[in-house]
């Protein structure tokens, strides 16, 4: 179950982490990236970053590793701005949910095309 005050950070995580990706980082892998969500444990240790990329699955990859490999980065930023006692392990992981949603939406179409 998630608290109020867990709802903040989460929602306070992705707002920093989102600003730090778009401005902040360097790395030429990392492309259009929107952070969806962030899930920190009970305790702050840990985070899970979803996020979408926008392109194929090459650039995908490209980009979650170059998220993967600036974790340290990302984690540096987070401790510089958030006054949290523990830093949270940053864990960067695919949101799938809209190429979920838009294969459904194209299975409608192509039934509605059937009918």
């Amino acid at each position: 179950m998630t608290t109020p005050r867990m709802r903040k950070v989460d929602e306070a995580l992705r707002s920093v982490i989102s600003d730090a990706i778009a401005s902040e980082l360097q790395d030429p892998r990392i492309g259009f990236v929107t952070v969806t969500s962030v899930d920190t444990s009970p305790d702050l240790r840990h985070a899970r970053l979803w996020v979408t990329v926008l392109g194929d699955d090459d650039e995908r990859s490209d980009t979650l590793a170059g998220l993967n490999s600036a974790h340290g980065r990302l984690q540096a930023i987070i401790g510089r701005e958030m006054r949290l006692n523990h830093t949270p392990e940053l864990t960067v992981l695919y949101d799938s949910s809209i190429d979920t949603g838009m294969r459904v939406g194209e299975l409608l179409d192509q039934e509605e095309g059937n009918r």
